[in-house]
C-alpha cells in the first residue's frame, strides 16, 4: 500500500477524495462526517489492530480506538458532534461488516449509517486494506432477492422459524422451600 511519512496511507485518502468529487459532480450528498472518518482512520486503524493483539473483542476494541483518537483531535481540530459522532458510527461498523452470517446483515443494512459505513468499507478494499472479496459480498447482498440472501448468510430459506422456548417462571421463595 502507498505510504506517506507517519505511515499515513496515501492511496486510501485519495480514493476517499476521488470518490467525494464524483459524488459532489453527480450532486449526490456529501457530508464531512465521511471524509474526517477518511482522513482520521489511520490511526483508528493502528490503535485498533493494537487492541486486538491484545485480545480485546473487536467491537470494542474499534469503540476504544476511536474514543482515543477523537479525544486526541479535539484540542487541534475543532470538531461538532454532528460530524465526530457520525464518523465514529462509520469506524464502529467496519467489524461488524465483517461478519456476514446470519441475522447479522439483515440488521446491518438498516442502520442509518449503513450506507456511509459500505462505501468506506469500498475505499479500503479498493485500498487493499480489506478482501476485495468482503466488499463484493456486501454489494451482491444489497441487491439479492430474499431468497439468495438467505443463502448468503446461511439462513434456511424454508417458511418456518424456529420457535423459541418459553422459560418456566422462577420459583417464589415461599414455594421454593417445601
Amino acid at each position: 500500500m502507498s505510504q506517506q511519512d507517519h505511515d499515513f496511507p496515501v492511496t486510501f485518502v485519495c480514493r476517499g477524495l476521488e470518490s467525494t468529487d464524483r459524488r459532489i459532480q453527480e450532486e449526490k450528498p456529501v457530508t464531512p462526517a465521511f471524509l474526517f472518518a477518511v482522513l482520521l482512520w489511520e490511526p483508528v486503524r493502528q490503535r485498533f489492530e493494537e487492541l486486538l493483539a491484545e485480545n480485546a473483542a473487536p467491537e470494542e476494541a474499534m469503540f476504544q480506538a476511536a474514543g482515543e483518537l477523537a479525544a486526541c483531535q479535539q484540542p487541534l481540530v475543532a470538531l461538532p458532534k454532528r460530524f465526530a459522532l457520525p464518523m465514529r458510527e462509520i469506524w464502529a461498523l467496519q467489524p461488524r461488516l465483517e461478519q456476514n452470517e446470519g441475522k447479522r446483515p439483515y440488521r446491518l443494512l438498516t442502520h442509518p449509517r449503513f450506507r456511509a459505513a459500505y462505501d468506506f468499507l469500498l475505499l479500503r478494499a479498493e485500498a487493499g486494506e480489506v478482501e476485495p472479496d468482503l466488499a463484493e459480498w456486501w454489494t451482491r447482498f444489497q441487491e439479492a432477492n430474499d431468497r439468495v440472501r438467505a443463502e448468503m448468510t446461511g439462513r434456511s430459506t424454508k417458511g418456518h422459524s424456529r420457535r423459541r422456548r418459553r422459560r418456566r417462571p422462577a420459583a417464589s421463595k415461599e414455594t421454593a422451600g417445601t
